[in-house]
């Protein structure tokens, strides 16, 4: 109870509004924890050695009492594994660990001063709407944020091997995935449930290049046979963008281009509304509302995943599986084929487009895909 920072409508407490997070040299000055995060730490926090009081970590600067740290260390999925003796033997002088937990931090610490100086006066209670693409895993006390075109599929197979639904991430088939409903969403609980998961569990977000993650959406949805996309969301762009469009065009949809998809995409007045697959990471996942205690990359997700795995207790067998979901025999997309895609557009057209996703740009320190851009 007195780690609560939210009452049953998602408010402050009267309590939590005495909490503040250890100043930071931010854009614009610290910001207001929305919430504990499972873990939180101070600037510069260093693993003990093994032979002194373990790896704990004073977070005294925050204002948690004693006893409320020993219940946060004690309960939380992500400090056990650091003071677990096993992990902290393997961590101790580790500088591939080392690197990884600092890389941690910067990227944690971006997202807290982007926010703070772009959405310091946005919205501060947490809804059921804000948490609707988080996915729950209990037993090793998972919110895994689902991003499409992240590795998303991958990621909730693992989620579905830590929970025991499969003994491997090859077993589980990409309809299994997405239409199984083998994982909750946490959304699907109740205001408490909600509420005692995001004190306690360990919150995930992947992220990719905006550029790429847009392209790999457009090759998987409107480039291959699809019964949803195509008449959805083809049918409304062609008919709305290309001229002189054909009757078996107008009919099925498909075929849409990239130039025509943009067009869509930066249209004030879409002929038909937004996807998760294209939307905003920040529209997605809220993470200036949500503190997020993990953030990885697509783009070094090899090591972010190993090092996730390893800090949550996970088997020893289990690692991010590296095969293609869909149309393996496609090449993936990469940088080359994104500039390719962004090659047909007008540099003023790149331009929006590089505005529409700035702030997931910015928030996750991704460089401008063209020198062009300003």
């Amino acid at each position: 109870k007195d780690l609560c920072t939210y009452n049953s409508t998602f408010g402050k407490t009267e309590a939590s509004k005495s909490v503040q997070r250890p100043n930071q040299d931010s854009l614009s000055g610290p910001v207001s924890p929305m919430q504990f995060p499972a873990f939180d730490r101070t600037q510069n926090p260093k693993l003990h050695n093994s032979r002194g009081k373990g790896n704990v970590l004073d977070v005294r600067s925050a204002g948690i009492m004693t006893r409320q740290r020993q219940l946060l260390l004690k309960n939380t999925p992500y400090f056990k594994a650091l003071n677990s003796s096993t992990v902290s033997t393997s961590m101790q002088g580790d500088t591939k660990w080392d690197k990884l937990y600092k890389t941690q931090e910067e990227r944690k610490r971006l997202i807290r001063d982007v926010c703070a100086k772009y959405k310091s006066n946005s919205k501060k209670t947490i809804t059921p709407h804000h948490v609707s693409r988080i996915f729950v895993e209990d037993k090793h006390k998972l919110l895994y944020c689902e991003v499409p075109k992240t590795g998303c599929s991958n990621w909730k197979r693992v989620l579905m091997v830590l929970k025991g639904f499969a003994s491997s991430v090859k077993d589980i088939q990409h309809n299994t995935v997405h239409n199984g409903n083998h994982l909750r969403r946490l959304d699907s609980f109740d205001k408490q449930g909600i509420h005692e998961r995001l004190n306690t569990y360990t919150k995930v977000l992947f992220v990719r290049e905006p550029f790429e993650r847009l392209v790999s959406a457009f090759r998987d949805k409107f480039e291959h046979p699809n019964s949803y996309y195509h008449p959805v969301f083809g049918k409304p762009i062609i008919s709305k963008y290309r001229v002189n469009a054909s009757k078996a065009a107008l009919r099925t949809g498909s075929g849409v281009t990239f130039k025509e998809f943009l067009q869509y995409l930066l249209d004030v007045h879409k002929p038909v509304g937004m996807d998760i697959h294209w939307d905003h990471v920040n529209r997605l996942c809220s993470p200036c509302l949500i503190d997020y205690d993990f953030i990885g990359k697509a783009e070094s997700m090899r090591e972010d995943a190993d090092f996730l795995l390893h800090l949550t207790d996970a088997p020893k067998n289990l690692t991010f599986p590296t095969f293609k979901d869909r149309h393996s025999n496609e090449e993936r997309t990469s940088t080359k084929i994104t500039q390719q895609y962004f090659a047909q557009i007008a540099p003023s057209d790149r331009q929006r487009a590089y505005d529409f996703y700035y702030m997931d740009y910015l928030m996750f320190n991704y460089s401008k895909p063209f020198k062009d851009l300003y």
